[in-house]
């Protein structure tokens, strides 16, 4: 029986082949879209899996507060004395291992120099935690001696071609020698942090580098990535709630504060799986990703997929009348109601099952196409896992069935007396539910419509928001400290090159965030009283801020010509305000302590947007960097932008003369503040995407229901034809019901729209306004994309013959 089910489905694919073709075509899109989400969904929540032991390993994480509770700092490091206290205080830890990132530093070996990225110390267990594949070497043993280092597989071979590179020498900032001790595989594209060169942690103990008595001591500098492993009957919960005491006993209280140092500082335990969807904190070893892109691609692959199968009722339904009085001779000739429902689901699911072998070869064109997109590594693989797989094999016969169910209900219920007399007529219930369809699908359609634009407005308005420093034309390089001595030479040098404008020093530029901070003072009666506030601070030197073209609301520049500006500051407006100060003019000249240094007040700059939109203007700080005690990380150089290349070769030609050894490397400002928000211009792009294909099988849809309707109608429009109506006023009455079908559309969608976006919107602390237009756009494009499908059948309807038309029933 099923055999001759599938021999007459296929025989009437065959037959109606333009509504076959359609349908097929509709289902095979919104199938290739469900597979190519499915791809995403699942590489994003597959991180960490390479792990074995990745469910029970967590990440400590760092919290600061005010005295007052308000939480302002949260990292997703800890300063070095906490690893060793943890261990010894809380005996359930397994494994605990440390990583340290040290990149950008300069990278030298076999006369070939670079300024490497994804440089970590790492402790020797660290094998124990992270599961990488060691390719050459012991991984028990590789990281034991200080200044060993192993290589990625692509660094070996960068640095040392096809030699062996194991007890091979590699130089770190033109001064330490560090031995190769093996090669590693790079850490899987799924993994949330991805070390290319391991430096052994042993080598920290170097006073040279960081100290032994610093790591003891050093409670300040959180810059340790550490990892615990938990037996699985361990509760984390139940080793938070003793961090506190912990910190209690160990963390020393500051002098200024009476406050115990659990409240002014605090650790949690973040799962390790949990790091690349769920954790955003001011720092991390990469960018992160989030969970809630994966519930919104999720719902809108879910969206195209209930479309397609719409689409697919739609048009069965519109075919039904070509197939009436087969359904009525299949009955007259003693078939059952079941029969026929299983002849038309078994139609429908051979037609999902053709659809979904034509999706996965359109997935397979397209990966390449979304990963170039994206940026993501996409592969097929992610589907072939066993519970995947039975899904992608089982989303064909849901599918089928799903939309196959109501043509099948709606078709073996004709009462074949009535068809085979030619009075068969649909019901205005049945009319009504399809009604209900066509306006999901338009839903649907227009809330991505409006999303896509609200989301490519902010992209708008991001670029074009006034950020209060210049970002075009600036250079960015790593800072190399063998420029300290030098540095005023090579910065004139690079001055008499009527390309280059300006050049500046600091330790943080502009699209970075802004994370250090130090006690803050302000004389108030007779003595220096803390600041509440918390200001974050940006070392700099006397060009930085003219560099940047940093407007000044009140005072100066930092300047040469005055020997006291090495322990002055210059603050920003939001600065001004945290501190209860009136106005910028009223700081100028205020006694001002700030970490360690005594100084004053020089000048207030006017407020800018430092980090990115995302964050609010935060109260910041500017001094100049006794490089004795303190390194520089950047430099930036202002360029004209009338000759790029020239300009780069200028600065390339200098580089080289005072630093013959050191890679150059550079990138522009305009490129860092592009990566801040490419995951919202991905989403964009994602979402025109999908909101073109929901739009285009939602038309598909819209033209079996207009083909249905005009079907229905041919008597009535021969009528009108014979009494006058011309064709103008047929076809607006046959596209007018479809049109209210979109308006009502729109009202549902406009609300439902407008909450998603506006939840969205408040990732930004800077964001655009939702206009009410934007809403009309959105609808009118619907209508007049619902029109252009509808009038071409009701044109050709309305100029068709009225003598042929009064004979079809």
């Amino acid at each position: 029986m099923v055999y001759n089910y599938l021999k007459i489905a296929l025989r009437n694919l065959r037959k109606y082949k333009f509504i076959s073709f359609i349908n097929l075509f509709g289902l095979t899109i919104g199938l290739s879209c469900c597979l190519l989400i499915l791809a995403y969904i699942v590489y994003e929540t597959s991180y960490e899996d390479h792990n074995p032991n990745a469910s029970r390993t967590y990440r400590v994480t760092r919290q600061f507060n005010s005295e007052e509770g308000k939480v302002w700092l949260h990292l997703g490091t800890i300063s070095p004395p906490f690893a060793p206290l943890l261990k010894n205080d809380f005996p359930e830890i397994e494994k605990m291992t440390r990583l340290i990132n040290f990149s950008p530093v300069a990278m030298m070996a076999n006369e070939k120099v670079f300024n490497q990225t994804g440089v970590f110390v790492a402790d020797e267990n660290l094998f124990d935690i992270f599961n990488a594949q060691v390719i050459v070497g012991n991984p028990a043993t590789a990281l034991k001696d200080p200044f060993t280092v192993m290589l990625s597989e692509e660094n070996a071979k960068k640095y040392f071609g096809n030699d062996d590179p194991i007890n091979k020498y590699i130089k770190m900032e033109e001064q330490f020698d560090f031995r190769v001790t093996g090669v590693f595989k790079s850490f899987p594209s799924n993994s949330h942090i991805h070390p290319e060169i391991l430096l052994s942690a042993p080598t920290l103990r170097d006073s040279a580098i960081y100290g032994e008595e610093n790591l003891r001591t050093n409670w300040g500098n959180n810059s340790f990535f550490t990892y615990i492993r938990l037996p699985a009957n361990v509760d984390p919960k139940n080793i938070e709630s003793r961090f506190p005491a912990f910190l209690d006993k160990h963390f020393p209280r500051g002098e200024n504060s009476s406050a115990k140092p659990s409240r002014i500082t605090a650790l949690f335990l973040q799962k390790m799986t949990d790091i690349h969807l769920k954790s955003h904190l001011d720092y991390e070893a990469e960018e992160n990703s989030d969970i809630r892109r994966v519930y919104i691609f999720s719902i809108i692959a879910l969206f195209i997929l209930l479309i397609a199968c719409i689409n697919y009722m739609n048009l069965a339904t519109a075919r039904s009348v070509l197939r009436a009085k087969e359904i009525g001779v299949r009955k007259v000739a003693g078939a059952l109601r079941k029969e026929i429902i299983l002849q038309f689901l078994s139609e429908s699911v051979l037609m999902a099952v053709f659809a979904m072998l034509m999706a996965i070869g359109i997935c397979i064109l397209m990966l390449p196409y979304l990963n170039k997109l994206s940026g993501l590594s996409l592969n097929l693989r992610y589907l072939a896992q066993p519970i995947l797989l039975g899904a992608v094999i089982t989303i064909p016969f849901v599918v089928g069935l799903i939309s196959g169910i109501y043509p099948a209900l709606f078709m073996s219920s004709f009462r074949p007396i009535a068809v085979l007399k030619g009075f068969f007529k649909f019901s205005g219930s049945r009319f009504s539910f399809r009604q209900v369809l066509v306006v999901a699908q338009f839903s649907i359609s227009i809330i991505l419509i409006v999303c896509t634009a609200i989301v490519f407005r902010q992209l708008d308005y991001i670029q074009s928001r006034t950020l209060g420093f210049d970002k075009e034309h600036i250079v960015n390089i790593p800072y190399n400290i063998g420029l300290n001595n030098r540095f005023e030479s090579f910065r004139n040098e690079l001055l008499t090159n009527l390309s280059i404008k300006d050049v500046g020093r600091s330790t943080r530029i502009p699209t970075g965030r802004l994370l250090d901070a130090a006690d803050a003072s302000i004389p108030m009666g007779d003595s220096l009283q803390p600041v509440k506030a918390e200001i974050k601070m940006v070392a700099a030197d006397y060009s930085f801020i003219t560099t940047y073209g940093i407007a000044m609301k009140s005072g100066r520049n930092f300047s040469r010509d005055y020997a006291t500006d090495s322990t002055a500051f210059i603050i920003n407006e939001a600065a001004v305000a945290a501190i209860g100060w009136k106005s910028a003019e009223d700081a100028i000249g205020k006694a001002f302590r700030y970490g360690e240094v005594n100084g004053r007040i020089i000048g207030v700059t006017k407020d800018m947007h430092f980090e990115s939109l995302h964050e609010s203007i935060t109260p910041l700080v500017f001094f100049l960097l006794n490089t004795d005690n303190g390194r520089y990380n950047q430099l930036s150089i202002k360029i004209a932008g009338t000759n790029t290349r020239d300009a780069i070769a200028a600065i390339q030609s200098t580089w080289k003369k005072f630093l013959p050894n050191a890679a150059f490397d550079y990138v522009f400002l305009q490129e860092n503040f592009d990566r801040l928000y490419r995951a919202e211009t991905v989403q964009g792009q994602l979402f025109t995407l999908f909101a073109g294909i929901a739009i285009f099988i939602a038309c598909l849809g819209l033209f079996g229901l207009s083909a249905f309707t005009i079907s229905q109608r041919v008597k009535e429009i021969g009528i009108r034809k014979v009494l006058g109506a011309d064709s103008s006023t047929i076809v607006a009455l046959l596209s007018k019901d479809f049109l209210k079908l979109v308006v009502i559309a729109a009202l549902i969608a406009f609300p439902i729209a407008w909450y998603s976006m506006h939840e969205w919107l408040k990732d930004f602390a800077y964001r655009s306004t939702i206009q009410w237009w934007i809403f009309i756009l959105a609808g009118l494009v619907a209508a007049l994309v619902a029109l252009v499908t509808i009038g071409f059948q009701a044109i050709r309807a309305a100029n068709a013959n009225p003598v042929k038309s009064l004979k079809t029933e």
